[in-house]
């Protein structure tokens, strides 16, 4: 039975306030006293407009030869307002970039989606929406989830179209020249307005898997390449654990379900669930062509917010990386203080490799490598594949990376390239090089934030020589702040 549209990050809720605790005020005078001309802040800036296309200035290296596309990136960048601010990093509202290279040039340009929220909080001029980590305010007016959809999490390339993704409602699609909304995707009139995450599954041919959470119900999405919903079937979970990311091979769906659980149905979001320590992290496994084919592994506690793409073996053996965390103290926290300045969080995520054996076991093979945003070679989805790109360099007292790593498999061993203490280095995706078939050979384009000089740069990388850097860097006039995810359209 399809879940009620309503029942998804909705309801009444007090205005909260956010406290800065004195130890969090101390671990911001210490980060300052360590390096003064570095800004923090930038990180949650408000952007107050859009930002017109502009030519990056070239600062190192040059274009390689066949590069050519753009590289869309979604993410929060407005969180306050007079009336009333948000009180969590992933609250604030949706600014898709776009940075295009051409002819050995590349450019940037940035529009905000033109949400309802975004509009009846301009209106207002207050954040008054529920959201992942804001109880919201009595003031919001909310008659579906598309009215507290920020879409302001990922990005999804169909069709003709961009769209801008959230958790808890539709996809927001958006014109992929001049990045002007085009409106919410009504996948199927029932089905309006009901959860899409931010985390779609896309086959080598293109087709499309996602999931819409319900607490212990999920809605299977499959579309085709276009958009076209091909089909929505609702399975039942083994627990209403929180869900950000799933993964999938060739011929399954592969669903983690950490002891994050949800308990009460509250607002803000994340204050409904609870870690359930020692009660395990299950994963359940469903059959692409019978969703009601499942088989459920127990794996030891472990939180996540991204795992990477999975892949079956001939006998039967399912294997995919997973950012793990002891715990997920940090979502419902650690990124309120950023909010406010204060770059503090828990234990960083370690890579890790979960093995589903055939017979039923499971383990998880962890390594020592700091590691978020896993990305790989997007032509191998559900195959096979030897190397793992993430992020890297975070500490307990900086929740940011600074370097970015490439994690082979069949060696053990991770590769980086540290961009220094006043970059801040966003996700970055593999770009395959034009009629090269080797899955390193690829580039791998993404952005950071200078701190310092106060700009945002974008780099490129040649997978196979990682440790040398750049082989090209542009650098904006203007500083954005930090985003989440994005994709590749060449």
């Amino acid at each position: 039975m399809i879940p009620s549209r309503r029942s998804f990050l909705l309801g009444a809720a007090a205005m909260g306030s956010t406290v800065i605790t004195p130890d969090v005020a101390e671990a911001a005078r210490l980060l300052t006293a360590q390096d003064s001309v570095i800004d923090w802040s930038l990180m949650t800036r408000d952007v107050e407009g859009d930002i017109a296309p502009h030519r990056l200035t070239r600062i190192h290296g040059r274009a390689p030869a066949g590069l050519e596309g753009a590289l869309y990136r979604n993410g929060p960048a407005k969180f306050r307002r007079p009336g009333g601010s948000a009180e969590h990093w992933f609250d604030g509202d949706g600014l898709m970039r776009k940075f295009s290279i051409s002819d050995g040039e590349a450019t940037l340009a940035a529009r905000f989606a033109d949400t309802p929220k975004r509009r009846q909080e301009a209106r207002l001029d207050a954040m008054v929406m529920p959201g992942f980590g804001s109880p919201g305010d009595p003031r919001a007016e909310i008659g579906s989830n598309d009215d507290a959809n920020a879409a302001n999490t990922s990005v999804l390339r169909v069709g003709h179209d961009v769209w801008a993704l959230w958790e808890g409602g539709s996809p927001m699609a958006m014109n992929p020249d001049t990045l002007e909304t085009r409106g919410f995707v009504t996948l199927r009139d029932d089905l309006k307005s009901m959860p899409f995450l931010a985390h779609p599954r896309v086959e080598p041919d293109g087709r499309i898997w996602n999931l819409g959470m319900n607490g212990g119900q999920a809605i299977v999405w499959r579309l085709a390449a276009d958009g076209t919903l091909e089909n929505a079937s609702v399975v039942t979970l083994p627990r209403a654990a929180y869900v950000h990311d799933f993964t999938a091979t060739a011929r399954h769906l592969v669903i983690v379900l950490q002891p994050w659980v949800q308990v009460r149905r509250t607002m803000p979001f994340s204050a409904g669930f609870e870690w359930q320590a020692g009660t395990g992290t299950r994963v359940l496994v469903l059959d692409k062509d019978n969703l009601e084919a499942r088989r459920v592994f127990e794996l030891p506690d472990f939180g996540f917010f991204h795992l990477g793409d999975a892949w079956e073996e001939a006998d039967g053996t399912i294997r995919f990386d997973v950012c793990a965390h002891d715990d997920m103290r940090f979502a419902a926290t650690g990124a309120t203080e950023i909010l406010n300045g204060v770059p503090v969080g828990g234990d960083p995520a370690k890579l890790a490799l979960a093995v589903l054996s055939p017979d039923g076991s499971a383990r998880l093979e962890r390594t020592d490598v700091v590691a978020e945003f896993p990305r790989s070679d997007p032509r191998r989805a559900g195959q096979a594949r030897r190397f793992s790109l993430h992020t890297a360099g975070e500490r307990a007292d900086r929740p940011f990376a600074g370097a970015i790593g490439l994690y082979d498999w069949s060696a053990g061993r991770d590769r980086q390239y540290d961009f220094g203490p006043a970059h801040v280095v966003e996700e970055m995706v593999v770009v395959p090089k034009p009629g090269r078939t080797a899955e390193n050979e690829a580039w791998l384009v993404g952005p950071t934030i200078n701190l310092r000089d106060k700009f945002t740069e974008l780099h490129v990388l040649d997978m196979a020589r990682l440790e040398d850097g750049p082989v090209v860097s542009w650098r904006s006039h203007t500083a954005l702040p930090a985003g989440f995810h994005g994709v590749w359209a060449g």
